[in-house]
């Protein structure tokens, strides 16, 4: 079933990027086979099973191709691909790009109410899932899912262990003849994936990218963080299937030729180990994935291998982090602003940490190659000048094409020519700095008093009895919600929420911002997609009311 999305943005917007160069104009198995050719041997990938090479995954991934072609596989179409990071993630990537359809990816972990809701909307035709990951048995609950999604005719399974009856093996399409495959030549502007967001409506966003944004725009924000112009060596600390992970295959390895280092599953002590082993330029993860590496002993004995960034998305970055992760890692660390709706800006490698102002670390300046940001007012969607706060919204060479299956997102998120509103609130200052200083729906309402959760965290974090904080907001019959600040201590000693608001107190946080509510937590969930879970922790506060607010000492306030 062909996927066709329409595009939100101007076609001589999109036709003036690729004749500036920047954009390539190329699909995205055109710009990987181009870097294949250019050095045969140069490895690809690095995970569990070793070293894989360009030539020897170019041939894998035709030999996929084949096999999915031979299911009835066409160009346009959407299939689903749900596998941890490893070379069956990047072969499924580039076989779907060869067959000029769309790819679907999310991560292995993720339930199948989730699963069933992105193939419906998507009316994805097949689905290549794991057959076993952490207990998980991916391809059996997709099978299950199938007589209720009339689009799905196949699903894939992935070894190791027998394909459950009714799926096909991928073991048997890996051993297709791919003598006569001829890889399509979609145009590089129609989609290539489908980012997945867990956003906060009901149902997961899905936002449709094209070849150009994700080569080009996506493209050209790592470009900016090589500064020798080598194919980089990139460490993935989340999913491949994430937004942040979209930087993996199609610009790590089809944009700049370079290596991808994958874990199957994130852990401190596994992420410690491949940069030593591996030596990556490249490290890119969330900032709580960061603080559990830099609790680890083998963080602070012999040195590890400076890489050229660190470069910490995916949720708000703190000084104290920044700092005790530049000194570990002996790297510049990089704070990336992003989000899979079609933003990006960072701070760059000019300096050893990112830089702060008064509303914490500051999100870079903008790379019009990237996208563009300007500050808009969040009704009327008027310019703002510098200085001034607002929505922050973006476009430019990365901004995707649309919302999948969502007309209503449409109209909600992106404006009449084709910007895309974030939902953050922040400023440009003289400088051209970006400022991120909340969200206009990630609040907590205290009395009709509007937190942001963000800013508490940033200063809590800064505790010296504070490991890791998320703080979320929970229901309350007097005041509608309370700020419950949900803690990793550091050391043996547990702060109090008395010990937590005379720090913020003396931070210069006003009383009505303090949190209510304390849960202490030995480390904090993360979502598949590797990102703190605050829906996971705001469960644990209502499962658990009498511990949050009474198992510490001055853990329960009165308003």
């Amino acid at each position: 079933m062909t996927f066709s999305p329409h595009d939100l943005l101007p076609a001589e917007l999109r036709r003036s990027w690729v004749a500036d160069g920047t954009c390539p104009g190329l699909d995205l198995y055109s710009l990987f086979r181009a870097r294949q050719i250019a050095d045969l041997h140069h490895t690809a990938v690095l995970d569990a099973k070793g070293k894989l090479c360009y030539t020897a995954l170019d041939r894998k991934v035709r030999c996929l191709a084949t096999g999915l072609r031979d299911l009835g596989v066409r160009e346009g179409d959407v299939v689903g691909v749900q596998l941890p990071d490893n070379r069956n993630a990047v072969i499924a990537d580039l076989a779907l790009a060869a067959l000029g359809a769309v790819a679907l990816p999310f991560p292995a972990g993720r339930g199948p109410l989730e699963a069933e809701s992105l193939l419906r909307r998507a009316e994805a035709v097949a689905v290549i899932a794991a057959i076993e990951y952490r207990g998980s048995h991916h391809a059996a609950d997709l099978h299950a899912l199938s007589p209720g999604l009339p689009a799905l005719r196949d699903v894939v399974a992935v070894g190791p262990g027998t394909a459950p009856e009714g799926t096909t093996a991928w073991s048997d399409l890996m051993r297709a003849d791919a003598g006569d495959f001829v890889p399509a030549r979609p145009d590089p502007d129609s989609a290539a994936r489908i980012l997945v967001s867990s956003g906060s409506e009901a149902e997961p966003k899905m936002i449709a990218y094209s070849h150009n944004a994700l080569a080009g725009g996506r493209g050209n924000f790592l470009a900016s963080l090589i500064p020798d112009g080598k194919p980089p060596r990139c460490l993935f600390l989340v999913p491949l299937a994430s937004a942040f992970g979209s930087n993996g295959t199609a610009v790590t390895l089809a944009r700049h030729g370079g290596t991808l280092v994958l874990l199957d599953h994130f852990s401190p002590e596994a992420a410690l180990a491949a940069m030593r082993e591996h030596e990556p330029t490249h490290v890119l993860g969330v900032p709580t994935a960061v603080r559990m590496m830099l609790e680890r002993p083998a963080a602070e004995s012999e040195p590890l291998p400076p890489p050229t960034a660190l470069v910490l998305g995916g949720a708000p970055l703190d000084e104290t982090t920044a700092l005790a992760a530049a000194e570990v890692f002996g790297c510049p660390v990089v704070n990336l602003y992003g989000s899979a709706d079609g933003v990006n800006c960072h701070t760059g490698l000019g300096g050893t940490v990112p830089p702060t102002s008064a509303s914490g670390v500051v999100a870079g300046r903008p790379d019009p190659r990237v996208a563009e940001i300007r500050i808009a007012a969040p009704v009327t969607h008027e310019h703002l000048p510098d200085g001034q706060i607002g929505e922050i919204v973006s476009r430019g060479p990365m901004t995707p094409l649309c919302y999948v299956a969502a007309p209503d997102l449409d109209a909600l998120y992106r404006t009449p020519d084709g910007w895309v509103r974030t939902g953050d609130l922040g400023y440009l200052d003289a400088d051209g700095v970006l400022h991120v200083v909340g969200r206009l729906k990630d609040i907590v309402i205290r009395g009709g008093a509007n937190i942001s959760p963000a800013e508490v965290e940033r200063e809590l974090r800064s505790h010296p009895q504070v490991r890791d904080v998320v703080c979320v907001g929970v229901p309350d019959p007097l005041m509608g919600e309370r700020l419950a600040a949900c803690v990793v201590a550091r050391g043996p000693g547990v702060p109090t929420l008395d010990i937590l608001g005379e720090h913020l107190t003396a931070r210069g946080l006003e009383r009505r911002k303090h949190p209510e509510r304390l849960l202490v937590v030995e480390s904090v969930p993360l979502t598949p997609a590797g990102k703190p879970d605050r829906a996971a922790l705001k469960e644990r506060l209502a499962e658990s009311p009498r511990q949050a607010q009474h198992g510490v000492p001055g853990a329960h306030r009165t308003p």
